[in-house]
């Protein structure tokens, strides 16, 4: 391991207050603090609170100093409508105007301030990542990193505030959550020392191998510029023209062919951090990591007709089941893992190079140690003074945490701060609540757009004695950033170096290490997105370098596309040995948050209702009581109707009692009936929802009365993942289904573990 001595004091570690617990809830009540009165309220009250699951940035000065305040003070304040510089109103209905049926008065100084503000209220969306979604939590270190990183929120037991911003890169803020895309995983650490940012994607190796080559894969992979579509997709030919002539792409691109690119949801999607990072510990030692979030309920995806049917039903589902999730209790929860690799001269580990950003380690090879973890605990109270206002920079780094020389990220240090000189309105970006840091804040910066602080002094440079030389510079007793010392040489050229030039068998890897199920789900995205493209010569040229990748794999494309599969130009790496861990379909994981619905009739006893939801949710999973109508039956609250709900929402079914077609249930008025209900023992839309479930491979209980539901669906009886029990034991044998996400068994080319 390369040495380089570096101070080891620093400044003790800012504990922070961590997250209360919380018990699982019902399914989330609606968006007011309590239920609204029918009529209009008319006395003056002060302004709601938070909800208890809502969070907001910590209140501290733009300088950093905590101001006691509650975090509500940052919020609207009075019991009355006010212009914006306070001065009370008592109409906001109404312009002033030269009689009733006169001309409006430019003399309205309300309406003018009203409909100026509301003509800014919009900011430009990010150009890419601009769909997201995002939420506070606490990171809690066990102290493993200590050995190999000084930073001080990586100390056992330092509790450290975060924020994360989850998102799709290509769509625009209106794109669906669903679409088939990368995820960006970027968490803000508001460390004792300063704010740091790992900001990465739920896929390890990046499309590009240079930072000057950003522009090009965003511009190929958007909507086409003549017609600006298609949106949020890269089924369309300049993607693929890109991809197939840029071919340091293709790993990035069979991950993203793959189902890791229609995550299910956020609380089951992994983190890479993507980059090679330098660590520095107490002695001055150094060491190359990768890092890694782990989510504690498991790796899941949606399967592909059920993304397109969730981009219809609700296209905001990620963010839904995400504020669903923490309004229940059920906190979303990651470990934070580092592969640590020597810091050697040449930068390699096992023959891969660690500067190239296309590439990964495999875990067999390194394994993933686990230093924290994050628990995601409180949902914004302001979307846009949050997620669309946070910004992140690879460069926000903390000392014992340092860049390398991949070529990516050197680009991404400068375009992440220039970005947010446009999008927030200036260089005082750092200033806005969700971005301040949480420690003392002195970098002599002034004046500019949206200044917040009000600087004291006359010095803002150094050196200086009128502010009796304030502020002073860091040494090595005060922990000080440190800039690890790297020997720099070479000729000024623009090129890379011979190991970035296998552009294969990163590929070859991901593709062998998958299941039957996942290569089949891989095949049919391959032919899916080549199939939408115009130009044969892009499919043709596609095919060259899936010929290079795996020849079983080009030829079931080319098969699909009815084009013959090419010989190589280079031959598939005929020694990669699979990695397991690239599996998701391995292993059992905890059902906490679990949806279920509970398919009733209306009149099905309260009592057994009530016994199904105590059951769920005695599991850790959530109880969605489906019904024929709204309100409640009995005491018991209808939370969907036969109208409302969809099989994309749940994760598996209990049928309570198969219940005969509802009054509505006409394709006149619902036409998910279908067309016709006459003489149907069981309403139509239930047994259109429990076919796609079972087609989705998803768990499927009934009761011992309510087996008619199964005829009527055409679900065999004894099919794999089909349960026939009272509620309780149903309940039980749906957990244990669920544990291991969906019944894979009914792929007929399932089989549970990565291929040998």
């Amino acid at each position: 391991m390369a040495t380089k001595k570096s101070p080891s004091k620093k400044p003790a570690a800012k504990k922070v207050a961590p997250a209360d617990d919380a018990a699982l809830s019902a399914p989330p009540p609606g968006p007011g603090i309590e239920n609204p009165p029918v009529e209009e309220p008319t006395a003056p009250v002060a302004p709601p609170p938070p909800k208890p699951s809502q969070g907001s940035p910590e209140t501290v000065t733009p300088t950093g100093a905590p101001t006691g305040a509650p975090p509500e003070s940052k919020a609207q304040q009075g019991e009355y409508l006010t212009t914006a510089q306070g001065a009370r109103l008592r109409s906001t209905d109404h312009a002033l105007k030269a009689g009733p049926r006169g001309p409006v008065l430019l003399q309205d100084h309300h309406l003018r301030e009203k409909i100026t503000h509301f003509d800014h209220e919009r900011i430009p969306e990010r150009v890419v990542h601009a769909r997201g979604t995002g939420a506070h939590g606490v990171f809690v270190a066990n102290g493993r990193a200590e050995k190999i990183c000084r930073a001080a929120f990586l100390k056992k037991g330092v509790e450290t505030d975060v924020f994360v911003r989850f998102s799709t890169v290509a769509g625009f803020r209106g794109s669906s959550d669903t679409v088939r895309d990368t995820r960006g995983f970027a968490t803000k650490f508001y460390t004792s020392e300063g704010n740091y940012d790992l900001v990465g994607n739920n896929i390890p190796v990046f499309f590009i191998q240079e930072g000057i080559k950003f522009p090009d894969i965003v511009h190929a992979v958007k909507p086409e510029p003549d017609r600006e579509i298609p949106q949020a997709q890269s089924a369309h030919d300049t993607f693929w023209d890109f991809v197939s002539l840029h071919t340091e792409a293709q790993a990035h691109v069979a991950w993203s062919m793959s189902d890791r690119a229609i995550p299910l949801s956020y609380r089951m999607m992994e983190g890479f951090g993507i980059h090679t990072f330098r660590l520095i510990n107490e002695a001055g030692e150094t060491s190359l990591v990768k890092f890694h979030w782990k989510p504690k309920q498991g790796i899941h995806s949606q399967v592909w007709e059920e993304t397109q049917m969730t981009a219809g039903n609700d296209p905001d589902f990620h963010r839904r089941d995400l504020y669903d999730a923490i309004d229940a209790g059920a906190f979303p929860s990651y470990d934070l893992g580092v592969q640590v690799m020597p810091d050697s001269d040449d930068e390699t580990f096992e023959g891969i190079d660690l500067l190239d950003p296309t590439k990964i380690v495999p875990e067999e090879l390194c394994p993933v140690e686990i230093i924290g973890t994050m628990t995601l605990n409180r949902r914004p109270t302001n979307f846009f003074a949050e997620v669309e206002q946070v910004m992140f920079n690879p460069g926000n780094l903390v000392p014992g945490i340092d860049i390398t020389n991949d070529p990516l990220l050197q680009v991404r240090l400068f375009s992440y701060i220039d970005t947010q000189i446009t999008r927030l309105g200036g260089p005082n970006f750092s200033q806005i609540p969700i971005n301040r840091a949480h420690c003392p804040v002195n970098d002599m910066f002034r004046d500019g757009f949206h200044q917040h602080a009000v600087h004291g002094g006359v010095a803002p440079y150094r050196p200086n004695s009128l502010d009796g030389g304030n502020p002073a510079v860091a040494d090595d007793d005060s922990g000080a950033f440190i800039d690890v010392p790297q020997r720099v040489e070479g000729a000024k050229v623009r090129e890379l170096s011979e190991s970035f030039d296998d552009h294969f068998s990163q590929a070859t890897l991901f593709v062998r290490s998958l299941t039957d199920v996942e290569r089949q789900h891989l095949t049919r995205a391959y032919v899916f997105e080549l199939g939408k493209c115009y130009e044969e010569s892009i499919r043709v040229r596609q095919l060259q370098c899936l010929a290079n990748i795996d020849a079983d794999l080009c030829a079931e494309v080319a098969k699909a596309l009815g084009l013959p599969a090419p010989e190589p130009t280079v031959p598939p790496a005929a020694d990669v040995e699979p990695s397991p861990a690239l599996s998701q379909i391995r292993g059992t994981w905890p059902v906490t948050g679990r949806k279920i619905a509970l398919i009733v009739d209306a009149d099905t006893e309260p009592a057994a209702i009530t016994a199904a939801k105590d059951a769920v949710m005695a599991a850790g999973m959530l109880p969605f009581v489906t019904a024929p109508h709204g309100g409640k039956l009995g005491d018991v609250v209808v939370d969907r109707t036969f109208l409302t709900a969809a099989s994309i929402e749940f994760d598996a079914a209990v049928v309570v009692e198969a219940p005969a077609p509802a009054p509505d249930a006409e394709p006149t008025f619902d036409a998910k009936a279908g067309h016709s209900t006459s003489g149907k023992p069981v309403d139509p839309r239930v047994v259109k929802m429990l076919g796609e479930m079972f087609r989705h491979c998803k768990a499927i209980a009934v009761t011992p009365g309510a087996t008619a539901v199964l005829e009527a669906a055409g679900i065999p009886a004894d099919a794999a993942g089909v349960v026939a029990e009272e509620p309780a034991a149903a309940v039980a044998e749906l957990a244990k289904l669920l544990a291991t996400h969906r019944v894979w068994e009914r792929f007929p080319t399932a089989k549970p573990t990565a291929k040998e």
